[in-house]
């Protein structure tokens, strides 16, 4: 069985509605979109965001040329619409770290399971506060959006409520939508065909497109239902992943051990 695949047909079923059964009494997404879009607005009011310069895309853009078919309470968005930020960072200046202070991540810090902090560095409080606008709050999607590990992508854990992130590092912050449900989207194999990667030498994705990159919105409810039953199902496929190296362990074992029986002379019976 090829659990990689099949962990990534969950997804495709889980981004086309087709995961979990739909509930006429869910809030459509297009009233979620209508709540996300006057937090976004209240956001700016409070100067706690900008405004983008970009022109206003119509709710009918989102609707021609679409990918696929999605169930009718779901709609097609993009990820600006449901963002309050997208951006990366940048390395401090002269590459000066701390020894303790502010978290610092670097692409090798952001995995699709987590981040990781082995090898994490630190910067001064006021090193950070020279860097505010690139402030990661718990809940952020942290994606690595050059070279190698182009794509991984991580929410950063309720533990840590401040970081900050390098260049190569983009902070996700949904407005309402579920980081859980986003995070799936990003690992789906859908959000990786579609990335409009730019470069000759490091490849990167430009903020441009990411923001611009098409997302299926289901309603909120729906997203907490889809989030529970793909971690189910990633249960499941954990416990076959281990029954499946335990099974490899015992049958290298075994023919290690014919193996060792037959230069031994005990494999087939001597013949006088």
């Amino acid at each position: 069985m090829d659990t990689k695949k099949l962990r990534q047909k969950i997804l495709d079923l889980a981004i086309r509605g087709k995961l979990v059964p739909q509930d006429p009494n869910d809030e459509p997404a297009s009233v979620l979109l209508e709540r996300i879009r006057a937090e976004k607005e209240q956001l700016i009011k409070e100067g706690k965001i900008k405004r983008s310069k970009k022109p206003a895309a119509t709710d009918k853009s989102h609707y021609e040329n679409v990918p696929f078919e999605i169930p009718e309470n779901w709609c097609w968005t993009t990820l600006e619409n449901i963002c309050s930020k997208i951006g990366s960072g940048s390395t401090p200046k002269g590459g000066i770290y701390s020894t303790e202070g502010i978290l610092f991540f670097r692409s090798q810090n952001v995995y699709n399971n987590g981040v990781v902090l082995e090898d994490i560095k630190y910067i001064s409080e006021e090193v950070h506060q020279s860097m505010i606008g690139t402030e990661v709050l718990s809940n952020d999607l942290l994606l690595n959006i050059t070279g190698g590990s182009l794509g991984r992508c991580a929410i950063v854990p309720y533990n840590i409520d401040r970081g900050n992130v390098s260049q190569h590092v983009c902070i996700i912050r949904p407005i309402i939508v579920k980081a859980e449900y986003l995070h799936l989207f990003i690992l789906s194999l859908f959000f990786t065909r579609t990335m409009k990667i730019t470069g000759s030498g490091r490849e990167g994705l430009p903020k441009y497109n990411l923001e611009n990159m098409l997302l299926p919105l289901p309603p909120l409810s729906e997203q907490a239902r889809i989030v529970d039953e793909v971690a189910k199902w990633n249960k499941i496929i954990d416990e076959i992943e281990d029954d499946k190296l335990e099974l490899e362990s015992h049958v290298k074992q075994i023919k290690s051990k014919i193996l060792d029986l037959a230069i031994s002379g005990k494999l087939v019976p001597q013949d006088p």
